[in-house]
């Protein structure tokens, strides 16, 4: 009984600190373990069980994101080599569907923390900043699939998003002012009236990701 009432504190305490109904958590707790191959944490190959995340365009860096350390509410930088199902669970809850019964505030702060997750993703220097080398490398890879564009198509697309960045976040550039990076107050602004929340989800039962993308 004591043991019984242990586990679902422990797993109440986990609902409180992700989003996720006990339900989920529980179902999302076998995923973690067949993950595993039953050990208490997971590393980057355990991923290649997963076969949804084969042919992702953005595989690496989904799969990277579970173990850097900013998405894992650690004031630090850099990866950790293995992670254990809290912070599995924390990974996963930027990736929670959206609730109806949330007030403006909560889907406010939902919404900043999904953002905050694919800017991670796209910032891949931990700068604070998503330079056009960082968005080009993200386009290659959303389009890596498509044999009707060339690199130099790819290219292009990049350059002209981060164009578009600067006139969204910094108005009417001088002509010799260089426009150094997109910041996360300037990827906020960038979304603006996108619909994030229903894009960036996972379907449970199967545990296959939605590519975030833009």
């Amino acid at each position: 009984m004591g043991a019984s009432h242990s586990r679902s504190e422990e797993i109440q305490e986990l609902a409180d600190k992700t989003g996720f109904t006990s339900e989920q958590i529980e179902h999302l707790h076998r995923r973690f373990r067949q993950l595993s191959g039953d050990q208490p944490t997971i590393r980057k190959e355990n991923f290649d069980r997963i076969p949804d995340l084969e042919f992702n365009p953005l595989r690496a860096k989904i799969v990277h994101s579970f173990f850097d350390k900013r998405n894992l509410r650690e004031a630090s930088e850099g990866l950790v080599d293995e992670i254990n199902f809290e912070d599995f669970l924390t990974i996963m809850s930027n990736f929670r569907p959206i609730e109806m019964d949330m007030d403006e505030e909560q889907l406010d702060r939902f919404r900043k923390q999904k953002l905050k997750f694919l800017f991670h993703m796209y910032d891949s220097d931990s700068d604070g900043k998503i330079t056009l080398q960082e968005y080009r490398k993200v386009v290659q890879e959303l389009l890596s699939g498509n044999p009707h564009l060339d690199k130099e198509s790819v290219r292009s697309i990049a350059e002209a998003a981060m164009m578009e960045a600067a006139s969204i976040c910094m108005g009417q550039m001088e002509p010799d002012q260089v426009y150094e990076g997109i910041t996360f107050e300037d990827f906020l602004k960038m979304w603006e009236g996108i619909d994030i929340e229903t894009k960036m989800h996972v379907r449970f039962l199967t545990m296959e990701p939605i590519a975030p993308c833009h």
